[in-house]
């Protein structure tokens, strides 16, 4: 892929009111921004049509769930270490769209897991958590198996990792959330990271859009971060051998 100058950058992470985008330009001296899309096809027509989009979400699903997951998900739990439990096992694709937008989340749920289990060698389930992001999931794998050309310009990346990457390949000393809940030390130790990668202080202070956490901003920097860095052609690619799914879809991890 050749580096093209006027590309926009975006690093994209899921948040609550759908997707929370961190967009600069990398040639021109304007801060970044930051917005939130209910859709990720909202976001994508927004953009410019040569923009670079590093996403936090799996792209590429296996047709049937084998142990250790995909061959990047097990790469990137390697590389972490301790911070491995934040990359989720992605199930089979059949189980990523049992997922349905229902009010009964509990039977739904249980179903998904039926499902789930049925295509998997292990008969594992996907946490609760997981669960949570299918239906983005979905979202990317439909327009991404449409639309032949996006596929050269949206990229999976993982935020801990691209973290990781940034701090000397050493996992950071603090997770950023613990019970679920924002641990202090975690997101100053991710802000700092930030700060020493160009991210304006002032940026960095800034209240995260309604709808977005500030865990949810500063992973959308990170993706950022490692989408100017696919731009020029220098990231990390978990597996350094990427995978191609059935339907087509590259199956890696950059940072």
């Amino acid at each position: 892929m050749a580096a093209r100058a006027s590309a926009q950058i975006a690093g994209v992470d899921g948040c609550k009111s759908g997707w929370i985008a961190v967009i600069f330009q990398p040639d021109a001296s304007g801060p970044a921004e930051v917005k939130v899309f209910d859709t990720f096809a909202n976001l994508v027509g927004w953009l410019q049509p040569d923009s670079i989009i590093a996403v936090d979400m799996p792209i590429g699903l296996p047709e049937r769930g084998i142990k250790g997951g995909r061959a990047p998900d097990w790469a990137a739990k390697e590389f972490l270490g301790p911070r491995r439990a934040s990359v989720f096992l992605v199930p089979s694709r059949r189980a990523v769209y049992a997922r349905e937008a229902v009010d009964a989340y509990k039977q739904d749920y249980r179903r998904v897991c039926a499902v789930a289990r049925e295509t998997s060698d292990l008969r594992r389930a996907p946490s609760i958590q997981a669960y949570s992001i299918f239906p983005r999931i979905q979202q990317i794998d439909q327009m991404l198996r449409q639309d032949k050309a996006l596929r050269r310009r949206v990229f999976e990346v993982h935020p801990e990792v691209s973290f990781t990457v940034m701090n000397g390949d050493k996992p950071l000393p603090e997770p950023k959330k613990v019970n679920r809940r924002v641990h202090t030390l975690g997101m100053r130790c991710r802000k700092e990271l930030l700060a020493g990668q160009d991210f304006a202080s002032g940026f960095l202070e800034a209240k995260p859009s309604l709808g977005a956490a500030l865990d949810d901003f500063y992973d959308a920097c990170a993706c950022a971060w490692s989408g100017a860095r696919i731009l020029r052609q220098e990231e990390r690619i978990f597996p350094p051998e990427p995978g191609i799914d059935a339907k087509g879809l590259q199956v890696a991890i950059r940072a």
